[in-house]
């Protein structure tokens, strides 16, 4: 079964934006008042990727010494900058009004909660980490393994500079499989929820059943998160977000993969309360 058109659904995917407010933390000391700044962040890309402006616009107000590390905080949550924006977004504050009010900080860098990230190279080796460890999952590692270092950069420099077509002729080789096999080997994924201590939950998933069926996001919740499939007469505990939309659980996992997936290949999926109005 062939989806509507599946490219539009890439690029819908890839240029999703969320409108967010910077906002100087009244614990760092500035010369003169720090007016918010506001910007329209990629879903797809990484805090500290596409920040610098945000950097820029605060650091007119303060001196050098009171600069260390920039990091970020939502309601006194510190944000991880190696989780895609959107996951961060629907993980904290799908259920919020816009814009996404963030707060900005140069002290206290919290190391117990964040990893450091000086240079954009950081954000690279993580990025390409991901992909690298995905593509083990759906095809033992050899389609990337296959690709040169330029190959590599194309993916990488596509995200870093939002170029949609020139990280899409690289990736899309990386999304193939053989049709006799109707599907990756395994479906790289990781579900995250804010209600556990565990940073997001991850195992072997095969999009296919052992006896020949399609498996779909529901088969994939009811083994590893099974409060989040009520039933029909139960009221609904969870969301399930994926790219800030809640997907039909009888969605084919592949299909989702294939389409779903961050630039680094990985299926993010946010379980969050539903709000109780």
């Amino acid at each position: 079964m062939i989806m509507a058109d599946d490219k539009d659904v890439l690029r819908d995917v890839w240029f999703g934006r969320i409108p967010a407010c910077f906002t100087l933390s009244p614990e760092e000391t500035t010369e003169r008042e720090a007016e918010p700044y506001y910007l329209l962040l990629p879903r797809v890309s990484y805090l500290t990727l596409v920040t610098d402006k945000v950097k820029k616009h605060f650091l007119k107000v303060m001196k050098a010494e009171d600069v260390e590390e920039m990091w970020f905080e939502y309601e006194g949550t510190p944000l991880k900058w190696h989780y895609p924006i959107g996951v961060l977004f629907d993980l904290h504050a799908s259920n919020t009004a816009l814009p996404w009010n963030v707060t900005v900080r140069f002290k206290n860098f919290p190391e117990r909660d964040l990893l450091h990230c000086t240079s954009n190279s950081v954000i690279e080796a993580h990025f390409m980490s991901c992909i690298k460890e995905a593509d083990a999952l759906k095809h033992k590692g050899q389609v990337i393994n296959d690709m040169q270092k330029k190959d590599h950069k194309q993916l990488w420099m596509g995200l870093q500079n939002d170029k949609f077509d020139q990280f899409w002729a690289m990736n899309r080789k990386l999304m193939e499989y053989p049709t006799e096999e109707g599907g990756f080997r395994y479906i790289p994924f990781r579900i995250y929820q804010t209600m556990s201590d565990r940073p997001f939950i991850q195992k072997l998933f095969r999009p296919v059943s052992p006896e020949g069926h399609t498996l779909t996001l529901g088969d994939l919740l009811k083994e590893l998160f099974p409060a989040a499939v009520c039933a029909e007469d139960e009221p609904k505990r969870f969301q399930v977000m994926i790219h800030g939309i809640e997907p039909l659980l009888e969605t084919p996992i592949q299909w989702l993969s294939e389409h779903l997936s961050h630039p680094d290949n990985f299926l993010h999926i946010s379980i969050i309360p539903a709000p109780s109005d």
